[in-house]
């Protein structure tokens, strides 16, 4: 179990000309972590970053329709983050789940304790594969999506104009290293096609970033890291408490910090650099102003390098020696055997087999408990 102090720190570079964006670091418990979510927003200023006079969508991150620690929203992330926006005058809330071809969403809300959150609050669901959406044209040069959607792509119309506060999880994945806020917006850009994607994944992140600086209004995220997780990610991980919740406005910032803190180099993860190196937000720790408690010396030794028998499948085709057939296999009939060996294998053979004596385990904690309050 990692401990953290109430200190602040700043870890500005002095040969920098880049404002420091803020990110908050704050240790929690199952008892506080409703407070010590509002304590994050406001430690980084989230009132500054989301306009009032519009409406705020809540992006929840689900990356598997069965509850398991770290790997979607949990429900005191969700129930904090509103009730902290609701104390400070925010009238208009709404959350947005999107499903995938291997994630059904409403059952994913379900089992993830969003709903009843949700319900709580009195705030209607919106489930983006019922939403309307649009052609888009971007305003900035695109470094991948272009080029992957020649015929150009769209995005969910509801989207544009409202702010957006995404709602992920401190995590690893078998493709981009870490996952959060700005891999986020993953699902909630791009329709169900986003599997052609995958193998200009860190450029079509650093695109989807452009866009929703082009739509919302106000960007923001808070980080769960509650449970994190670690290996195969974003399903078949192994979960640890580390009682932490980060927050900040900078998309960027806020992933180089947790990767940090998972032990990881921020701008060795293509996705991160690519943003700082674009003026997207700050991906270099130097130059990050961390508020709350200091991480320094933080190392929670996660591993990415880790692949089950399926992503090293999918990687053998996105990157390689099945390369050519990338097409054939993705944007062909032939993707629905690969959407039906993914389920087989998540659900038919590593949920039973390892995944749910890990929940048994993770249940039994008082995040666990907590948990099933809801």
């Amino acid at each position: 179990m990692t401990t953290l102090t109430k200190t602040s720190t700043s870890l500005a570079h002095p040969d920098t000309n880049r404002t420091s964006p803020t990110v908050a670091v704050i240790p929690t418990t199952p008892e506080t972590v409703l407070d010590d979510v509002g304590t994050a927003m406001r430690l980084a200023g989230y009132e500054q970053a989301l306009p009032k006079d519009v409406a705020t969508l809540l992006k929840i991150n689900i990356s598997w329709q069965h509850y398991y620690p770290a790997c979607s929203t949990s429900p005191w992330q969700l129930d904090g983050v509103i009730r902290t926006l609701k104390s400070d005058g925010y009238d208009n809330l709404i959350p947005a789940h999107n499903g995938t071809v291997v994630v059904d969403a409403k059952v994913g809300a379900v089992n993830n304790k969003h709903t009843p959150v949700e319900q709580m609050h009195g705030l209607d669901t919106l489930y983006l594969e019922d939403e309307k959406w649009i052609d888009f044209q971007p305003q900035d040069k695109m470094l991948a999506l272009d080029r992957i959607y020649p015929d150009g792509f769209q995005i969910p119309e509801t989207f544009i104009g409202k702010n957006v506060l995404h709602l992920p999880t401190m995590k690893t994945h078998v493709f981009t290293t870490i996952t959060g806020a700005m891999k986020n917006a993953f699902g909630g850009l791009l329709n169900h096609n986003r599997h052609w994607t995958h193998s200009a994944i860190h450029e079509t992140l650093v695109d989807l970033l452009q866009i929703q600086k082009q739509i919302h209004p106000g960007i923001f995220a808070v980080t769960d890291g509650t449970f994190a997780g670690d290996g195969p990610g974003p399903r078949a991980m192994r979960w640890h408490a580390k009682n932490v919740i980060l927050a900040s406005a900078d998309q960027v910032a806020i992933d180089a910090v947790a990767a940090k803190m998972m032990g990881f180099d921020p701008m060795s993860i293509k996705f991160i650099w690519m943003a700082h190196e674009m003026g997207l937000g700050c991906g270099d720790i130097r130059d990050i102003e961390i508020v709350g408690s200091d991480i320094d010396g933080i190392d929670w030794n996660f591993s990415s390098g880790e692949n089950t028998l399926f992503s090293t499948g999918q990687k053998s085709v996105y990157w390689g020696p099945f390369k050519p057939l990338e097409n054939a296999i993705a944007r062909s009939p032939l993707v629905n055997l690969a959407i039906a060996a993914s389920n087989l294998y998540h659900n038919g053979y590593w949920l039973p087999v390892k995944g749910r004596s890990r929940v048994k385990a993770a249940l039994q904690t008082d995040w666990g408990k907590l948990f099933q309050s809801y």
